[in-house]
């Protein structure tokens, strides 16, 4: 029971992480390259292929020991990720802006620099969660619909907190380094259980 509690614990924090980061993207980028449609365009066609990348990722990973540990450093290699924004975030940015003309591509080329690798992590986990939480091929679609329903549960209060409490609280930088931060404490407080997925098959 412990064990499937923490796979819905991260696999909801993986989707606050990924729309708080993505909103806060956007709250980094606007007084570069402005808040326009395409600025948004560009930021979810980022965000969008990162995570297509990180699902396929995460299910072929699931198929090779998988275990609640494992799991555990996929959330924290999205958090040490996620640390160039906060360390040369403004520097890129900068760069970018000085050498890129157009906003569209700009920002196109900001999100996939600073965003693109700690989302496309994030997106390994709720496939790799499926895969722990799946006990036999009949409850297999039961387990995904409630892994993801929790997933985007997580992902609505991510979007919904952060919009209308932590920005008005906080600076971007400071959000970022407390959610890194809580990653890397879930993700270790899973390390202690190594041990593999009950069903292999």
């Amino acid at each position: 029971m412990a064990r499937k509690l923490a796979v819905f614990a991260i696999a909801a924090w993986s989707g606050y992480y990924v729309m708080a980061i993505e909103l806060l993207s956007g709250r980094l980028l606007a007084p570069s390259f402005g808040n326009s449609i395409y600025v948004w365009g560009a930021i979810i066609t980022v965000f969008m292929l990162a995570l297509s990348l990180g699902y396929l990722a995460g299910g072929q990973l699931s198929l090779f020991s998988p275990s609640l540990r494992r799991l555990g450093l996929v959330l924290m290699a999205a958090a040490i990720a996620s640390t160039p924004i906060v360390v040369a975030g403004d520097r890129v940015l900068d760069w970018i802006f000085d050498h890129v003309q157009d906003p569209r591509y700009g920002t196109l080329a900001a999100s996939s620099l600073l965003f693109f690798v700690p989302t496309a992590i994030s997106g390994m986990v709720s496939p790799y969660a499926v895969r722990l939480l799946a006990e036999s091929v009949r409850a297999t679609g039961r387990s995904a619909g409630v892994l993801y329903f929790v997933s985007t549960f997580g992902s609505a209060a991510g979007t919904i907190v952060t919009s209308f409490y932590l920005v008005l609280w906080f600076e971007v930088n400071q959000i970022f380094v407390g959610m890194i931060a809580l990653s890397l404490l879930l993700g270790a407080a899973a390390l202690p259980f190594s041990d593999a997925a009950a069903n292999e098959a």
